[in-house]
């Protein structure tokens, strides 16, 4: 396990890297920032040491870059010719590369393996950031080093995060990336802007209920982090945005001829690939292992079912309130790590009176 690290930038992903490294492991964290971050931060006891200069940095043994991409990439050409043998540089930028040119042209003596953590929030800041938000999130590393053992102290840093590890290509992540993250934020931005219309004096949005508001959520998100991501990975963007128009197009023209029968088979075919998504163990991901458990709705009855597994000596990853219906009950999706723990779980709460699948 690494002895140290150091955080450079504190922000949504950068705190939450802080936060949950604080809270599961002896480390010494530094970090650099703005004074008012660092300040928060260390009177919050989320770092040890307030960094003044990002050489500074070069005393861990492990580097986090945790700014937008342009300002991430400049200080990594600052520090990677200044790293020591072994010293582990990483980035948590939604493209990849970038780095890997730069990396690929220097003659450093350190390692740099990229990363990406496929999480994040409609907020940024330290603020808002949190040390569960890499719960059994996809954590993306870039596959150049991924058999080099000298990498381990890393994966045991983003294994305390609680993120599942997958390795990917850095050009095939960016491909990847602007199809699954980039597409959707700017999906978002459209929609709310094209569905923002008035018609004699009556707003759309007053009528924008649960579905509209969650598929437009990351619509809120702050600019300054995407601005250059979309210019270094542009292309990419564009083809998948091409992609999508192409498919809408159909969609259109489909609707316009009055065919239901091939809507139909537009709304199964998506319903097949959605389901894949949760049970996708392509790669290294770790799959999560469900059981699906009815409850009445009544009150205490979720701590009655976290507590009956608690006391058993399972530990949930992931819990879920799939539907419900007032005065009645509904139905949780409760994940655990392994088929093995599934099952267990599943005993103990069936043997307790739950009805679970």
């Amino acid at each position: 396990m690494a002895a140290s690290v150091s955080i450079i930038g504190l922000g949504l992903i950068g705190g939450s890297i802080a936060k949950a490294l604080r809270q599961s492991a002896d480390i010494k964290i530094s970090a650099y920032d703005t004074d008012e971050v660092l300040l928060s931060a260390y009177s919050l006891g989320v770092i040890d040491k307030k960094l003044e200069c990002v050489e500074q940095s070069l005393e861990s043994e492990i580097i986090f870059l945790s700014l937008p991409v342009d300002e991430s990439i400049k200080i990594f050409t600052k520090l990677i010719p200044l790293l020591k043998e072994n010293q582990i540089i990483t980035d948590v930028c939604g493209v990849k590369s970038p780095f890997r040119e730069i990396w690929n042209r220097s003659s450093s003596k350190g390692i740099y393996i990229g990363g990406h953590p496929m999480t994040g929030k409609e907020v940024s800041g330290f603020q808002n950031s949190d040390p569960t938000l890499f719960e059994n999130a996809v954590y993306i590393l870039c596959d150049a080093e991924s058999k080099d053992p000298k990498i381990n102290s890393l994966l045991e840093i983003i294994n305390l995060l609680g993120a599942r590890i997958t390795f990917l290509n850095s050009k095939v992540h960016d491909i990847v990336v602007a199809s699954v993250s980039h597409l959707p934020q700017l999906i978002a931005v459209s929609l709310i802007n094209s569905a923002s219309l008035k018609e004699n004096d009556i707003n759309f949005f007053d009528f924008a209920a649960g579905g509209f508001r969650d598929m437009t959520r990351i619509a809120s998100s702050d600019f300054e982090i995407w601005k250059s991501v979309f210019g270094y990975n542009k292309n990419n963007i564009v083809y998948a945005i091409d992609n999508f128009i192409n498919d809408l197009q159909n969609m259109k023209k489909i609707l316009s001829s009055g065919d239901p029968e091939s809507i139909h088979k537009k709304f199964e075919s998506a319903r097949i690939k959605r389901d894949e998504i949760p049970r996708n163990t392509k790669g290294f991901i770790n799959s999560l292992f469900d059981i699906f458990v009815y409850v009445k709705d009544e009150p205490g009855v979720l701590a009655k079912l976290t507590s009956l597994l608690y006391n058993n000596g399972i530990n949930i990853k992931d819990i879920e309130l799939l539907k419900v219906r007032e005065g009645t009950g509904g139905t949780f999706r409760v994940s655990f790590e392994s088929d093995e723990t599934a099952k267990r779980a599943k005993r103990f709460l069936s043997e307790s009176g739950f009805k679970v699948n």
